[in-house]
């Protein structure tokens, strides 16, 4: 069956004169007991060719790993409570904007490192600027998810932390497809995007980014974690 794009996305987008094509690959509903190199083998593996990069999306890597927490599970401590009202929400997630994603946040990275992030963000906020602190905290800070409406259950009632050792996954799931392409862990939203692993030269990685800057595959009941860049062909 032809790839077809995710809704309000495109198949082909142009950089710096050159076409590429986002592939998305739609799975089952990935769950914690699914053996992440069989999703890779049944659905990717059919479809990928020499040269391509294969995108994982941090969030299935995140499941299988044990490492998405129903919200239940999560006792928030005073200063988890506190930080988490200074967040600034969103109509596309709530990031560490709930005592639940915070205290996550705490736990994953550390609390001096969130207090410096809070502290310094706190100062340049007010001076109009904005990024500080997911810049201090860390990729393990921003890889964090939170449940939203549209997030299909039951993760729309979990917390997902960013994937552990995602350069070791990525260099195990590029063997398990046969050696032949590259693959990235990304953590990609419609604010940007960070490569937490890659198989990839990091000119390669660069490129991904804006490849995918557009969010190709979206972020809520697309099905579709898994996607695979490659250059268009030429007409």
């Amino acid at each position: 069956m032809p790839a077809q794009a995710n809704e309000g996305k495109a198949l082909e987008i142009v950089i710096d004169g050159v076409a590429w094509e986002r592939v998305p690959i739609k799975t089952h509903l990935v769950m914690r007991d699914d053996d992440l190199d069989q999703v890779l083998l049944d659905y990717a593996r059919p479809v990928i060719r020499p040269a391509d990069i294969v995108f994982v999306t941090e969030k299935i890597v995140g499941i299988t790993q044990g490492r998405a927490l129903p919200l239940e599970d999560i006792t928030p401590r005073r200063l988890a409570v506190r930080l988490s009202r200074y967040v600034t929400k969103t109509s596309h997630g709530i990031g560490l904007g709930i005592p639940e994603t915070m205290e996550m946040a705490l736990r994953e990275c550390g609390t001096p490192r969130i207090l410096l992030a809070a502290s310094v963000a706190a100062i340049t906020r007010s001076l109009g600027r904005r990024g500080d602190f997911y810049r201090i905290a860390g990729p393990k800070a921003r890889a964090i998810d939170g449940p939203t409406k549209n997030t299909i259950p039951p993760y729309d009632s979990h917390v997902v932390l960013g994937p552990a050792k995602p350069h070791e996954v990525a260099r195990h799931l590029r063997e398990v497809l046969g050696g032949e392409v590259q693959v990235l862990i990304v953590d990609i939203n419609d604010f940007g995007g960070n490569i937490l692993g890659s198989t990839a030269p990091r000119a390669t990685d660069a490129l991904a980014l804006r490849i995918l800057a557009d969010n190709p595959l979206g972020q809520d009941r697309q099905s579709t974690p898994i996607g695979i860049i490659r250059r268009a062909p030429v007409l």
